[in-house]
C-alpha cells in the first residue's frame, strides 16, 4: 500500500497535496482504488462550484460498486481533471499522479491540518483491511 509522506488524507481516503500557496489537488489514495477495483468511469465537480468540507462532489465508479468524492476542505473548485472522462482507469494506474480528480482553491487553508497525515492514515486504513 502506497501512503505517501507528503500529502494529507481525509478519513474518506481523499488525499490532498498543495500545488501552490491557494490551490490544492484532490484524489483519491492508492488503498481506495485498490478497494474499488477497475475504474470504469468518473463523475467530476463542476468549475466555480463552491463546497464545503465533507461534501460529496464527485462520484468514482467500478466494477465493483460506486463511490462518492468527498471535499476535504471547504473551497471553490479551481480545475477537474478532464482526462478522466475518456481514460478513468488512470486512477487505478497511478492515484498519485495522473489520476488527480480535481483542484481546490481552500476558503480557509488551516483545514488541511485538520486532515490526517501518512502515518494517521496508515492507521486507518489497517483498521478497514
Amino acid at each position: 500500500m502506497n501512503i505517501p509522506e507528503s500529502l494529507r488524507y481525509a478519513r474518506t481516503h481523499e488525499w490532498i497535496s498543495e500545488l501552490e500557496a491557494d490551490v490544492y489537488t484532490v484524489g483519491i489514495s492508492d488503498f481506495a482504488q485498490d478497494q474499488l477495483g477497475d475504474v470504469v468511469f468518473v463523475e467530476l465537480p463542476t468549475v466555480g462550484d463552491t463546497v464545503s468540507a465533507g461534501d460529496a462532489v464527485a462520484v468514482v465508479e467500478s466494477v465493483k460498486t460506486a463511490s462518492d468524492i468527498y471535499a476535504p476542505v471547504s473551497g471553490t473548485i479551481e480545475a477537474v481533471n478532464d482526462d478522466l472522462e475518456s481514460a478513468p482507469e488512470v486512477i487505478n494506474e497511478e492515484p498519485y499522479a495522473g489520476g488527480w480528480l480535481f483542484r481546490i482553491k481552500p476558503e480557509d487553508a488551516s483545514q488541511r491540518d485538520d486532515l490526517l497525515d501518512a502515518e494517521g492514515y496508515r492507521a486507518v486504513c489497517e483498521e478497514e483491511s
